[in-house]
């Protein structure tokens, strides 16, 4: 199996099968490209299948530039609040591809508003996508993931801080996100030694459409690329699954294990001071 010991560039995801959820666009889709460069193959499982105005990239035109870059694509249509969808797409990517090694819960909804603010229905839909469906879609997952040699589960979501500064002004947002990593808290524990559960967060806000929407594309400057966190979630899963798990990663302190030290490149305008995200002290 790939050891955490072996020299990054040296380890690959070729011929693994990585089930991303919310992969047609940002962070999600970067992962996968970063895997299809290695040859892999990438079920991309997310909601939109026609171009939104202000949220480009679908899953049809995710699995065209994974196909580009050297993998195997399926793009596959799938609400993560629906089991029977996420149940669908799971037998889909087995059937195309023989079983899967990984799975990446990429998808997540986000309201950074305060109580009176935030409507219930938009309560609903983040902890329907964040916390119910990273816990709907890693049940679903986990007999083609117990089978595979080296599986691993990889969910974006922050480490558990419990500083009252990351509830004050987004109390709703932050407990559907700290769903998420109670459920990498939970199931590494209880499926240490079979299957790797971690999750990775950024240090820094990253340029997403999604940001762009939240604070406006006039704010990147301050922003790292999605490349970051893919080159992170690839040095974590190519590492042993076996030993590596548990773990509450941050991207930049995952690229320093692995000798990496000019981050410059990631920097959407280097040298310019950079925004840092939230849930880090």
């Amino acid at each position: 199996m790939p050891s955490s010991t072996t020299p990054a560039a040296a380890r690959s995801l070729a011929g693994k099968t990585l089930f991303i959820t919310g992969a047609s666009r940002g962070i999600g889709k970067a992962i996968a490209l970063r895997a299809a460069r290695d040859g892999a193959n990438v079920a991309i499982a997310a909601k939109t299948t026609e171009p939104h105005p202000k949220l480009p990239g679908t899953i049809f035109s995710a699995a065209d530039e994974i196909e580009a870059a050297g993998g195997r694509a399926l793009p596959l249509l799938c609400d993560i609040r629906d089991e029977g969808q996420i149940a669908e797409a799971v037998m889909k990517t087995e059937d195309a591809f023989g079983g899967i090694d990984i799975l990446v819960n990429n998808a997540s909804a986000i309201s950074l508003t305060g109580t009176i603010d935030t409507p219930m229905k938009r309560w609903d839909l983040m902890m329907g996508v964040n916390g119910r469906g990273t816990f709907a879609t890693s049940q679903a997952c986990l007999p083609s993931l117990l089978k595979a040699p080296n599986p691993h589960i990889l969910t974006l979501s922050p480490p558990l801080n419990l500083n009252s500064k990351w509830f004050k002004h987004h109390t709703a947002y932050t407990i559907a996100k700290y769903a998420m990593s109670m459920c990498v808290l939970g199931m590494s524990a209880e499926f240490q030694g079979r299957i790797a559960v971690n999750a990775l967060w950024p240090r820094t806000i990253i340029a997403t459409a999604a940001v762009a929407m939240l604070k406006g594309a006039a704010e990147f400057d301050n922003c790292r690329t999605p490349d970051i966190l893919a080159d992170a979630a690839h040095a974590i899963l190519t590492r042993d699954a076996r030993t590596c798990t548990g773990n509450f990663f941050v991207d930049d302190a995952v690229l320093g294990e692995e000798g990496v030290t000019d981050l410059d490149r990631y920097a959407v305008k280097p040298g310019t001071p950079l925004a840092p995200d939230i849930f880090l002290d």
